[in-house]
């Protein structure tokens, strides 16, 4: 992957990871969300946002519908902050990473204490 990509890679999740905590107002995003990884196309044009969201599926499910409602908005903020010529059609998928690394982690624990 080119450095270019990279960068826009850091940059776009800052972005809306600054976004999405402090400017976008739904209801269904009040829960802890982390974006874990942006991967943007090799033509620059579609970005995939991996988003780790703490609690039960139904509240994965309602923050994944809170951000796709909200793409609008993000795309336009996005525009007007950085400096691309074309902004990325933003796909957000769900990351349970984290979820994953906690349970090894409790399990690791576990076998230590026994």
């Amino acid at each position: 992957m080119s450095r270019r990509r990279l960068r826009i890679n850091h940059l776009l999740r800052e972005e809306l990871s600054e976004l999405i905590r402090r400017q976008v107002k739904d209801p269904r995003l009040e829960h802890m969300v982390t974006i874990t990884e942006v991967t943007v196309s090799a033509d620059l044009r579609q970005a995939r946002v991996f988003v780790s969201v703490l609690g039960t599926e139904e509240e994965k499910k309602a923050v994944l519908q809170g951000l796709e409602s909200a793409l609008g908005f993000l795309r336009h903020e996005l525009a007007s902050r950085l400096d691309l010529r074309y902004v990325p059609v933003l796909v957000f998928e769900a990351d349970d990473s984290l979820e994953r690394g906690d349970r090894l982690v409790r399990l690791m624990k576990e076998v230590n204490e026994s």
